[in-house]
This record gives structure tokens, C-alpha cells and sequence, in this order.
């Protein structure tokens, strides 16, 4: 009888009464089976952890490379700060400071009238105290032409002091009906700045902590 005629004729009933070939091949497809359901219930799981584990091991390992490169660099940064720290300070300190501030106003009004604007208001607001400088409003409205407000311009830059002055909510228009050589109205606000002193800058410290929280 041959194996095919063999399997046909086989009877499952009892397993023990089959051939030890068909025995030893049936136990070879049983394993077969139970190894291609292990690897889809439980191996597929654990090779799709073990790649979500590896990527995440390379994204550690680049993470600790570059922190230990910054550790590295600490003391070149804190040069780099401190360097930083001195030429800030140095600028601030070509700023106006608290007694200067007052005849610095004075001096813009007076170089506006020099230019021969027109001061129709140049008010000073309340002082804001910042992190480290002060900010002063100042309300404008100014009447000249292009050539006058250029002068003024040129005269603010050529102060003692350096002198910062920023516009804000400024608006600029022509005096009547005529633009090209005519009269200009200027109204706003500029905000001029200076440095703060050094018993200013605890309570400015103070000041700009307490409106964080």
C-alpha cells in the first residue's frame, strides 16, 4: 500500500494503530503548526517591542552625546556670558542715566525747536522700570516738513548722550491740502530710555518678578 493510499485510509480514531511514518510526519506538521502560531501570538509582539526598544535606545544614546558635548562646553559658555554681561553693561552705560534724564528731554524739545518744528505737545509720561533700563513716554505732536524732521533727525543722533527714541501709534499727515513742500503733522508717542542705577535694579528685579506670577 503506499503512503497516499495509507493517509486516505486512515483512521483518526486511533491514532496509535497508524505507521510510524505517518506518526512521525503528522508530529512534524503538529510542530510546524505550533511554531507558526507561537511566532504570530507571541514572537511577532515581542520583535515589534524589541524595534520600538532599539529605535528608542539609538534617540537615548544621541540625546546623552549631545548633553555630554554641552557639559563639555559649560565653562565656555559661562566665558561667553560673562563676556556677554560686560559689553552689555558697557553699552547701558552710554544710555542716559537718572540724573541726565530730565535735561536729556529738554534737550530733544530744544533740538526740535532748533530744527524749526514745531512743538504744538511734547509731554513726558510716568517712567516704566524694565529688567534693566527704564522706558519714558513722551506724547508728541509736531509740525514741520520732510527737511525740518530730517534736521531734527540728524540733531537727536548728534547728542553727548546716546539717545533711543521709538516710535509708537505714530501718525504722519500732510498740514492742508498741499504734501510736496508743505506743512507735516506728527502725533504719538516716543519712548526714550536710560539705565537704571544700581539701587534701582533690586526693586525693578522685584517689580518684574512680581508681574510674573
Amino acid at each position: 500500500m503506499s503512503i497516499i493510499d495509507e493517509i486516505q485510509s486512515l483512521d483518526t480514531s486511533n491514532p496509535g494503530g497508524w505507521s510510524t511514518p505517518i506518526k512521525v510526519g503528522a508530529a512534524v506538521m503538529l510542530l510546524i503548526v505550533i511554531l507558526v502560531l507561537g511566532y504570530f501570538l507571541k514572537v511577532k509582539d515581542m520583535m515589534a517591542s524589541l524595534d520600538g526598544l532599539q529605535k528608542k535606545e539609538v534617540t537615548l544614546k544621541n540625546s546623552y552625546a549631545s548633553k555630554h558635548l554641552k557639559a563639555a562646553q559649560l565653562d565656555d559658555y559661562r566665558d561667553q556670558l560673562e563676556e556677554m554681561e560686560i559689553i552689555l553693561q558697557s553699552m547701558l552705560r552710554q544710555l542716559p542715566s537718572k540724573n541726565e534724564m530730565s535735561d536729556l528731554i529738554v534737550d530733544v524739545s530744544q533740538t526740535a525747536l532748533a530744527s524749526g518744528i514745531e512743538n504744538e505737545l511734547f509731554e513726558p509720561g510716568a517712567e516704566a522700570l524694565k529688567d534693566f533700563y527704564a522706558e519714558k513716554p513722551i506724547s508728541l505732536r509736531m509740525k514741520g516738513n520732510y527737511h525740518e524732521f530730517g534736521n531734527f533727525v540728524s540733531g537727536v543722533a548728534s547728542l553727548p548722550r546716546v539717545v533711543i527714541l521709538t516710535m509708537h501709534d505714530i501718525s504722519l499727515k500732510p498740514v492742508g491740502d498741499s504734501l510736496l513742500g508743505g506743512q507735516l503733522l506728527l502725533e504719538g508717542t516716543a519712548k526714550t530710555y536710560r539705565y537704571l542705577d544700581e539701587d534701582e535694579v533690586a526693586p525693578a528685579d522685584t517689580q518684574a518678578s512680581g508681574g510674573r506670577k
